[in-house]
């Protein structure tokens, strides 16, 4: 059996851009992607703090040392520029995995979104 587990957690970054006419996603400034361990292309859980809301939508990888935080499609619905997130990816693994595994949680500046 495998579970679902908090495999990292981006803690509280300010939404930069909400592009509607996208595809769909999230952009996030690839500085933060490399320091969380979160993929691109990686299906990611949004907390939005400003409105409650809760989505998922999957990883784009953004200009480094940018900042950016940019929700694209439908997911721009969710959050607008300003609101404060929290974006977290979870892995399955087994329950003894579980017990030694230790999840990434970063604290970026919520002011520049940067570490």
């Amino acid at each position: 059996m495998e579970i679902e587990m908090m495999q990292a957690k981006i803690h509280r970054v300010t939404v930069t851009e909400a592009n509607l006419n996208y595809i769909g996603s999230i952009t996030i400034d690839s500085a933060l992607l490399e320091a969380s361990g979160i993929l691109p292309g990686q299906r990611v859980c949004v907390v939005n703090n400003n409105n409650g809301e809760r989505f998922d939508t999957y990883v784009i990888e953004g200009e480094r040392e940018s900042g950016t935080i940019c929700l694209n499609g439908a997911a721009a619905r969710k959050a607008q520029p300003g609101d404060v997130i929290i974006i977290i990816s979870y892995a399955r693994m087994t329950p003894e995995e579980a017990r030694e595994f230790k999840p990434v949680v970063i604290f970026p500046d919520t002011k520049t979104n940067k570490l």
